[in-house]
């Protein structure tokens, strides 16, 4: 059985991949599902958003269950709130902190999203930070990236008169600030502009591959209205095609 003290952090097994670490309570290997969708998440978000490899691993502490995970993250990060998973980036490390449990491959692939992202880009604004989370936290054989909550709960709030507001989410800064409604948003902006609109995947790329040369990225939502003036009800229509797909 594995030993470790009541704060140590997972260490008994370590795979290493082409831009991830993985570091476990359990045993794992390569050949490992988890291992393997983790190594074609890092593919599929580098080819679908032209990004080059990041100079600094994403490492992922996978603890054996989630009363040893609360009680780290608790210890170590008593500002955070109650997570299944969080990505914490620091100058030191670009770490994912998760526990086994029903819930993993899901956790990881929008964690590992986070910790990728910032590797390639260093700072991201967070909606879009999020956005891109949410986006890439869909199974793998969901080409389409369609969050079926997501969609379930959009369309509830836009049938009580709910509208997209891309400027409003530019405002939120800490994690805390966002609220369950700001994360569909954000995954559905990101969604919009990947799927929807003409030119909007090269503006959405573009505007993050401008990210690594600025301390101070200008709005992406005066970009987006500026090429789409009636952006919002583009976006509400949009949702609206695809919850009758």
């Amino acid at each position: 059985m594995p030993t470790f003290g009541k704060d140590a952090r997972p260490h008994e097994s370590v795979v290493r991949l082409d831009g991830i670490e993985i570091r476990s309570d359990h045993p794992i290997s390569k050949k490992d599902p988890l291992v393997r969708e983790l190594a074609e998440l890092r593919v599929r978000l580098s080819h679908q958003l032209r990004l080059d490899p990041g100079s600094r691993p994403v490492v992922v502490y996978l603890f054996a269950d989630e009363g040893r995970y609360t009680s780290y993250m608790t210890e170590h990060f008593p500002g955070l709130p109650s997570r299944r998973a969080f990505f914490v980036g620091s100058p030191g490390e670009l770490a994912v902190y998760a526990f086994w449990g029903a819930n993993i491959e899901a956790d990881l692939r929008h964690e590992c999203t986070h910790g990728l992202l910032h590797s390639s880009l260093g700072e991201v604004p967070l909606w879009l930070d999020e956005g891109l989370a949410e986006y890439f936290e869909t199974e793998p054989r969901n080409l389409r990236r369609i969050n079926a909550d997501h969609m379930k709960r959009l369309s509830i709030a836009m049938a009580n008169g709910w509208t997209p507001d891309l400027t409003r989410l530019e405002r939120l800064e800490t994690v805390d600030q966002m609220q369950r409604a700001d994360y569909q948003e954000a995954w559905a902006w990101v969604h919009f502009l990947m799927h929807e609109s003409a030119g909007g995947r090269d503006l959405l790329l573009g505007y993050l591959h401008a990210l690594p040369q600025t301390e101070s990225p200008g709005s992406l939502a005066d970009e987006v209205r500026a090429n789409w003036p009636a952006a919002e009800a583009r976006l509400t229509a949009y949702l609206g095609t695809l919850k009758a797909s």
